[in-house]
C-alpha cells in the first residue's frame, strides 16, 4: 500500500484484539490515515476468543446487554444489535447468550474494514510465537509457527484469558487420556465419557457453565474446591441505588475491608441488597489496587481473592436458577476439599482427595480459571518476550509490566519499543482489566497512542 501507511500488528483475534482493531481502523479513518492492520490468530472466526466462543445457549454473559456496547459512546448499541439480529425488542437487563457477543464484536470489525477499504485488514491465522527487533528499530517482526514473518511498525498483544493453571494437577493427571486440562480447547469434551460420572475442579464461572453442558440424567457432576463457594447470583431486578459514591481514600487493606463491611450493611438496611457495595467500587478498583502496598496486595491475593471472585463475578439469573435445579435433582454436586493423588481405573480416573476420600470418574475437567504467573505460561510468545527482555512480569508476577498507555516494560524497565498489550496481560499494573468497560477504554487508549505514532510516520 506504500510508503504512506502504517502498519499495525494485532495479535490475538479474541475480545480484545478485535476491539483494538475496530478502534485503530475507526482512528485512522477519521484521520484520513492508511493503515494496513494484520490480525494475527490461528482462531477460523474472529470476535470469540476463549470467552465467547461457546455454541452452547446456556452458557449466557455474566454482564447485562445493556452494559455490554463496544462503544462507550453509544452505550445501548449491543441492545441495538441484538435486538436487530433476532427481530425483537431487547431489555438493557437481559443476559445475552455469550456467542452472540462474540457476533457482535466480528460485525463491528466487518463495519470498520468497510468503512476503511477492504485493503485495510489481513487476518492471518498462525500462531505468533515470536517477536523481534532491535531497540532502535521503528518496525516489529512477529515470527509464526510456520516459520513465516509478518512486519509491523507498531505491535498489540491482545492475548486474552491464558489458559488454566495446572499446578494444582497431582502427579499422574496431566498425561492421562480423561484429563481435559482446557474445557475451552474446541472439542476438548469429547473425552467425556458420556454415561460416568465428571468432576469438575474448580467452582466459579467456568464449573457453572460446564456444569449445565455436562448435567443429564444418570450422571452426577461433582464440582470441588478449595472452598468450595459458588459465585453469587445477579439480583432479578437491581436495586435502584442512584450514583454511586466514590470510596473514601483508605491506607490499608483492613481499612478497605471495614469500608466495604459498612456499605454493604448501608445497602441492606436501604435497598435490601448487598450488591451495590461492590458495583459501587468497579469504577475505582484500579485506582485502590495502586494505592494498597505490596505487601497488602499479596495479603488480598491469599486471603480475600476467592470471596472478592464470588461476589464480584456473578452469575445470571437463569444460569443461577438452572444449576440449582440441577444441584436439587442429584445432577450436579459442590464440595469442599482437593486433589491430592489421581490414578487409571477400570471406571476413567481414581481420585483421592485430602479427607482421605476417594472416588472414580469417566473424567477430570480443570475448571481452575487463568493460570496466573505469566512466569509459568506455556504460551512460547510470552516464553519469548521474557527470554528476550523484551517484557518483564507485572507486579506480583501477574501479567506484564506495563506503561500507563498499555506499552511494555521490558527487562531493563524501558519502555521505548512499539509493542503495547491490553486485557489480561495488564493484572498486575490495574488488577480490573478483564471486562469489556475496562477492554473497551483500553482499546480507545491504544488507538490514540498509535495515532500519534502514525503521525510521526505519516506526513
Amino acid at each position: 500500500m506504500g510508503e504512506q501507511t502504517f502498519r499495525v500488528a494485532v495479535v490475538g483475534a479474541g475480545a480484545a484484539g478485535t476491539l483494538t482493531a475496530t478502534r485503530v481502523l475507526e482512528t485512522a479513518y477519521e484521520a484520513g490515515a492508511r493503515v494496513a492492520l494484520t490480525l494475527v490468530d490461528p482462531a477460523p472466526g474472529t470476535g470469540r476468543g476463549v470467552a465467547y466462543a461457546t455454541q452452547d445457549s446456556r452458557h449466557l454473559l455474566n454482564v447485562p446487554a445493556g452494559r455490554m456496547s463496544g462503544h462507550p459512546d453509544r452505550p445501548d448499541d449491543f441492545v441495538r444489535w441484538l435486538g436487530a439480529r433476532e427481530s425483537r425488542d431487547v431489555g438493557p437487563g437481559e443476559f445475552a447468550p455469550r456467542s452472540a457477543y462474540g457476533a457482535y464484536l466480528a460485525a463491528g470489525l466487518d463495519e470498520a474494514v468497510a468503512r476503511h477499504g477492504a485493503g485495510a485488514l489481513r487476518r492471518v491465522r498462525e500462531r505468533a510465537v515470536r517477536l523481534a527487533g532491535a531497540d532502535g528499530d521503528a518496525g516489529r517482526r512477529i515470527g509464526l509457527s510456520s516459520g513465516a514473518v509478518v512486519e509491523a511498525d507498531a505491535v498489540v498483544l491482545a492475548l486474552g484469558v491464558a489458559a488454566p493453571g495446572l499446578g494444582w494437577a497431582p502427579e499422574g493427571l496431566r498425561e492421562h487420556e480423561h484429563f481435559v486440562s482446557d474445557p475451552w480447547v474446541p472439542g476438548a469434551l469429547d473425552r467425556v465419557p458420556a454415561d460416568a460420572d465428571v468432576l469438575l475442579v474448580g467452582t466459579g464461572l467456568t464449573a457453572c457453565d460446564l456444569a449445565l453442558t455436562l448435567a443429564r440424567p444418570g450422571r452426577t457432576v461433582h464440582a470441588v474446591s478449595r472452598h468450595g463457594l459458588v459465585p453469587c447470583v445477579h439480583a432479578e431486578k437491581p436495586a435502584a441505588s442512584g450514583p454511586l459514591p466514590a470510596p473514601p481514600p483508605v491506607a490499608d487493606l483492613a481499612g478497605l475491608r471495614r469500608w466495604l463491611a459498612v456499605r454493604a450493611a448501608h445497602y441492606r438496611r436501604t435497598h435490601g441488597d448487598w450488591r451495590p457495595a461492590v458495583d459501587e467500587l468497579r469504577p475505582h478498583t484500579t485506582a485502590l489496587w495502586q494505592g494498597l502496598s505490596a505487601t497488602d496486595r499479596d495479603r488480598f491475593l491469599r486471603d480475600d481473592l476467592r470471596l472478592w471472585e464470588v461476589l464480584r463475578h456473578r452469575l445470571p439469573p437463569r444460569t443461577a436458577a438452572a444449576l440449582d435445579a440441577a444441584r436439587h435433582s442429584g445432577q450436579v454436586a459442590v464440595r469442599t476439599g482437593s486433589l491430592v493423588a489421581a490414578e487409571p481405573s477400570s471406571d476413567g480416573v481414581r481420585v483421592r482427595f485430602a479427607d482421605g476420600g476417594t472416588s472414580c470418574f469417566g473424567a477430570v475437567v480443570n475448571c481452575t480459571g487463568a493460570e496466573a504467573s505469566v512466569r509459568r505460561s506455556q504460551d512460547p510468545l510470552v516464553q519469548d518476550l521474557l527470554a528476550t527482555g523484551a517484557a518483564r512480569p507485572g507486579p506480583h508476577g501477574l501479567g506484564f509490566d506495563t506503561a500507563a498507555d498499555g506499552r511494555l516494560v521490558a527487562a531493563d524497565g524501558g519502555a521505548r519499543r512499539p509493542v503495547w498489550t491490553l486485557g489480561s496481560p495488564r493484572r498486575g499494573n490495574l488488577w480490573e482489566t478483564t471486562a469489556i468497560p475496562e477492554i473497551r477504554a483500553q482499546a480507545i487508549q491504544l488507538a490514540e497512542s498509535l495515532a500519534k505514532e502514525f503521525s510521526r510516520i505519516i506526513p
